[in-house]
């Protein structure tokens, strides 16, 4: 006789790094719309991905450094490197390609970034620990 209750299916390494990758991608994405909107309305989806490459290329490198796909939604693990991969590579990559660099904007970056990528993973921990908690 099978069980009413069934456990949600485990999913694989591989597509937990690849949806931890897309989201990772989306929330750089929104950071950049975000500022976008508040500075500069032109071009709304070029200046976008105009925006989010320099963060986008430091998050990748923050993914590769860490090998982040080992265990996507560690905080310690995936967010912080990722986080700071891209804040570091997207701020380096935006001096270098001579896009605007200001004290402001990298708090701004850094609280945002770390909020979105590393925020996530906490919700995800914290869903993870009370799903696990006995009575549940």
């Amino acid at each position: 006789m099978s069980s009413l209750k069934t456990k949600p299916a485990q999913t694989s390494p591989a597509r937990a790094a690849v949806v931890a990758a897309a989201v990772d991608m989306v929330l750089i994405l929104v950071f950049a719309a975000i500022g976008r909107d508040a500075h500069h309305r032109e071009e709304p989806i070029l200046g976008v991905l105009l925006t989010a490459w320099p963060f986008l290329a430091g998050a990748a490198a923050g993914w590769l450094i860490a090998r982040v796909w080992r265990s996507p939604f560690s905080i310690t693990r995936a967010g912080v490197p990722v986080w700071l991969g891209s804040l570091v590579g997207g701020m380096l990559l935006r001096a270098l390609t001579g896009q605007t660099v200001v004290l402001p904007f990298i708090i701004v970056a850094t609280i945002a970034l770390a909020v979105f990528l590393v925020g996530y993973r906490l919700l995800l921990a914290g869903a993870s620990r009370l799903r696990r908690r006995p009575g549940r």
